[in-house]
């Protein structure tokens, strides 16, 4: 996109959006990651301003009748979805820009964003508790109620996404929220925080958001006693650091963390529409996706057919501008990601077998963050290639001789998010899903998403749940409320 004056994102605390709060804002820059220029700028948050946004946060909770109006959270949320969808083509502009991705990338993240919307807006107006008679005459009533402070910390990988499917949750079950959006992202964010925050039904302090490039507000989040749930999106890394923070307040945590997701291939798959399949499911938004196929088992009798295949749909993939109808797969969010890519491309040619090795193109692309994907061939389940999270374009491929060691491989890893398994076999992968150690096993099929279904991992991939019921559960809290009416 072409714009005549840089655009410079700002934060918004208890109703207002500002610079900085106690001095001269600090101004950070956004590059676009496929052509290395600056592309915006941001307010730089320090403490002050996560404080400020904590205190209005929990100020709005206790005083405003936000808690206490479902119907109205409800009809906020079902119109915070029809601006989205009005303002969707600038936004994804501003996300192609920003962050390099496909613009059909960018504007599939900000519908499954109003999807998800709608979705909890239901869901506000059926926030049911329960009452049973424990003995003649007494009743115990359980509540549901909304738990507080809700701190929502995000990557910059899908930032619509990630930031709805916990946003609309929280202020579904009555929370106030303090959002620390990435950096990278945060004009895009801004665009979508307008629009729900004009909404002058929304009292101030309910939403506010903080940008920082650092990480000193999302440690004042993680560790304030007025924070009652953070959700974050990001590394294992990260997120271990954020639990220890967080463990001395107790607060409640939702993590969905890293991952590195198998695709299970067998041999009666269908060998064209499986390469295709693990082609879009690894490439998505250049392999920077934490569900992304990052490992492809393939069962021995046609290894040899379907990684020559494979190789040739990753040759033939087209590299380019996210705004280019052509491109395929677009960059990565900035160059060092690239030539981190890029190292471990050379670093296997030296310890792995690499089958298709990515170069970074040249020409109009060389001033960008592409790459092209690359396959590397590996065996030790020890390697770093299998057992690390690579975020990138760059696909693992293994052999197994049995179901047996299809699972056994699978498995074979800390991360737990999602995995694949692809078969003409119906019963063979519903009995094959059931052994893997994975929150979200498709069938045929990866990266199928829903406001509807719960997703979410084990081990270091993390823990809690998003989308679904359960993810409004983790903004909720029962309270015991005991009475007899025979006295």
């Amino acid at each position: 996109m072409t714009t005549t004056t840089i655009t410079t994102a700002k934060h918004y605390i208890d109703g207002r959006w500002i610079s900085a709060l106690n001095e001269p804002a600090r101004i950070g820059e956004t590059l676009n990651p496929a052509t290395s220029e600056v592309a915006a700028r941001f307010c730089e948050g320090t403490l002050a301003e996560g404080q400020a946004a904590v205190a209005a946060a929990k100020k709005a909770f206790a005083q405003t009748p936000w808690r206490h109006s479902p119907r109205m959270r409800a009809d906020v949320l079902l119109d915070f979805a029809l601006k989205l969808d009005a303002q969707k083509e600038p936004i994804a502009d501003w996300l192609v820009t920003v962050n390099g991705k496909l613009r059909r990338e960018a504007l599939g993240e900000i519908m499954a964003g109003i999807s998800e919307l709608k979705y909890y807006a239901g869901l506000a107006r059926n926030l049911f508790g329960r009452i049973l008679e424990i003995e003649p005459g007494c009743y115990s009533s359980l509540d549901r109620e909304a738990a507080g402070v809700a701190a929502i910390i995000l990557p910059w990988n899908a930032p619509v996404t990630l930031l709805i499917r916990s946003l609309a949750p929280a202020l579904a079950a009555g929370c106030s929220v303090v959002i620390k959006p990435a950096h990278q992202t945060s004009v895009a964010h801004n665009l979508v925080m307008e629009c729900l925050v004009n909404d002058t039904r929304v009292p101030p302090g309910i939403v506010n958001s903080v940008i920082e490039s650092g990480a000193e507000v999302s440690r004042y989040l993680s560790e304030s006693p007025d924070v009652d749930v953070l959700s974050f999106t990001g590394s294992s890394r990260v997120g271990k650091l954020i639990a220890q923070a967080a463990a001395p307040t107790l607060k409640r945590l939702s993590l969905e963390l890293g991952g590195k997701a198998p695709a299970v291939v067998f041999d009666d798959c269908d060998i064209e529409k499986t390469v295709a399949g693990v082609v879009a499911g690894g490439m998505v938004m250049a392999g920077q996706q934490c569900t992304a196929i990052a490992r492809v088992l393939v069962a021995d009798a046609i290894y040899e057919e379907f990684s020559q295949r494979l190789v040739q749909a990753l040759k033939a993939l087209r590299v380019g501008f996210g705004n280019d109808p052509q491109s395929q797969m677009g960059c990565l969010i900035d160059t060092h990601n690239r030539d981190r890519i890029a190292t471990l491309v050379e670093r296997a040619e030296r310890e792995e077998k690499v089958l298709f090795k990515g170069e970074i193109p040249s020409g109009p692309l060389a001033k960008g963050a592409f790459i092209q994907p690359s396959l590397v061939e590996v065996a030790d389940l020890n390697s770093p290639y299998i057992q690390d999270e690579l975020f990138g374009p760059l696909l693992v491929i293994e052999r197994f001789s049995s179901e047996a060691q299809a699972v056994e491989r699978s498995n074979a890893t800390r991360y737990s998010l999602a995995a694949s398994v692809w078969t003409e076999d119906g019963i063979r992968a519903r009995r094959v899903a059931s052994q893997l150690k994975f929150g979200t096993v498709w069938r045929n099929a990866h990266n199928r998403l829903f406001a509807e279904a719960e997703t979410g991992g084990y081990g270091d991939s993390g823990y809690g749940k998003l989308h679904g019921q359960e993810g409004l559960n983790d903004f909720m809290q029962t309270k015991h409320f005991y009475f007899d009416t025979n006295h």
